[in-house]
């Protein structure tokens, strides 16, 4: 008896995916619930699980084919279906197994080709210290020390980088293999496990390479330092350049939704900068204590999504929406989050944000931002957003002009957090920690005079710095 493996239906708005990646092929003996596709849709990727133990006796949708939902992926059997023809193929059963041995090179040839990419890992291996220049300066003298004390991370960094399956990416955390360094090999580049393995298999050898070098620099301290701090700035050549790949279908929808919000809005930025010292010193004065007694790091996005939440109470026409020719202002903040992944970028939604505490959102903000990564998600917590916060900043940019995508009217861009020297007073200059904020909204029924308004209640909020126990919530 077979069992038809279809689409399922994976959130209220989505009607169709696109087949990304067969796990398994025809033939292949599957277990329930062990996942046997990739599929993308608008609003996520995922993996399909079998439904019933059995063999894939035909796949019915192919790689980068678009279904709709409810259509059949693939028939699961008990073998008779797959099996038997191939063992029949010399006899009269030849149309049957000319359908599995089309299907084999298919998919097996990705397979034979990672044993060849094998030559990549010393390639990748060379440039570790490469990777610290994302983040600031400082940490590129202590990365020298990393490859000793952690051997399985030969990363080179990869730019635009492609999906990756989270058992891949299990995969990868479990045999301690930075991601961000390996060249995938797969269809339009996507990391397969075999790609993980050769790395993690290459990794041991990598560690005697790099402990002999490290000796002798010791005595020659003043020569050798400059050398690696020139070397650590130089960005490592990507491996997609000059090659051609096909868009995801998440980067076609975004692509698609950023044009039609550019063409259907009049969208302009007004920023305001902020001293956020006070903000900053509360930080430092119970980071140690919320950590323990929350489990979580304190960030500064807490800080600013609450005095965002407060600021859009008080003028809800930056949380509103254009319906036709009316104006509809919701009854709740319902904040988006944008978080950066291999996939593009996706916004997470803080359902009801006004009720929760800086303990409460900064809970949340890393649960959804961490399940977004990992790709584990439900549609629906994609939808529903009333207003955007997007933290440019994490990435050391000052400020820019986010776009804003329908059906919301704006969107809060946060720069980095940087001390410098600013005029305090009158005649006094003091070192304070300053942050631009940028507001980008659908000036076709925001005012700048609207959007100075929050924003300057935002400045006064997060200037002043009185965040009460309370507000705090732990």
């Amino acid at each position: 008896m077979s069992t038809n493996v279809n689409l399922p239906a994976l959130g209220e708005s989505v009607t169709e995916g696109t087949v990304t990646r067969w796990l398994k092929k025809v033939g292949d003996t599957v277990a329930v619930d062990e996942p046997i596709v990739e599929v993308s849709t608008d609003k996520v990727d995922t993996e399909i699980p079998s439904p019933v133990a059995g063999v894939i006796e035909e796949i019915f949708a192919q790689e980068d084919e678009t279904i709709e939902v409810g259509a059949p992926l693939a028939r699961i059997g008990d073998g008779g279906g797959a099996s038997a023809p191939a063992a029949a193929a010399p006899v009269a059963e030849a149309p049957v197994v000319a359908e599995p041995v089309v299907e084999a090179p298919v998919v097996e040839a990705p397979v034979a080709t990672p044993v060849e990419p094998v030559v990549v890992a010393p390639v990748v291996a060379e440039p570790v210290i490469v990777s610290p220049p994302v983040v600031a300066p400082a940490p590129i003298v202590e990365t020298p020390a990393a490859p000793a004390s952690n051997p399985a991370v030969p990363a080179t960094p990869r730019f635009g980088s492609p999906y990756v399956s989270p058992i891949v990416r299990k995969l990868a955390h479990d045999r301690g293999v930075d991601l961000n360094g390996i060249v995938g090999t797969g269809i339009g580049g996507r990391i397969r496990k075999e790609d993980v393995l050769a790395v993690a298999a290459a990794a041991p050898a990598v560690a005697p390479t790099a402990t002999p070098v490290a000796a002798p620099s010791a005595p020659v301290a003043p020569s050798v330092a400059p050398v690696t701090a020139v070397a650590a700035t130089v960005a490592a050549v990507s491996a997609l350049r000059g090659t051609r790949v096909p868009m995801s279908r998440l980067r076609k929808v975004i692509a698609e939704r950023a044009v039609q919000s550019m063409v259907s809005t009049a969208q302009l930025t007004t920023v305001v900068e902020v001293d956020v010292t006070n903000v900053a010193n509360l930080r430092d004065a119970i980071k140690a204590d919320f950590l323990a007694k929350t489990g979580q790091k304190l960030t500064f996005l807490p800080f600013f999504v609450k005095a965002s939440v407060e600021a859009l109470q008080a003028f809800p026409i930056i949380n509103s929406t254009v319906q036709g020719d009316d104006i509809v202002y919701p009854a709740f903040e319902n904040i988006s989050i944008a978080v950066d992944t291999e996939r593009g970028l996706l916004t997470p939604v803080v359902k009801d944000a006004s009720g929760k505490s800086i303990a409460a959102l900064s809970a949340e903000i890393a649960d959804l931002a961490a399940r977004t990564r990992d790709n584990k998600l439900t549609p629906d917590e994609l939808q529903g957003g009333t207003f955007t916060v997007t933290n440019t900043g994490s990435r050391g940019a000052l400020f820019d002009t986010p776009v804003v995508f329908l059906p919301q009217s704006a969107i809060l861009g946060l720069g980095t957090v940087v001390k410098r020297p600013v005029v305090v007073g009158e005649d006094s200059i003091a070192i304070r920690s300053m942050v631009y904020l940028a507001l980008s909204y659908d000036h076709r029924i925001v005012d700048g005079a609207d959007a100075a308004r929050f924003l300057g209640t935002m400045k006064a909020r997060l200037e002043a710095g009185a965040f009460t126990s309370t507000d705090l919530g732990y």
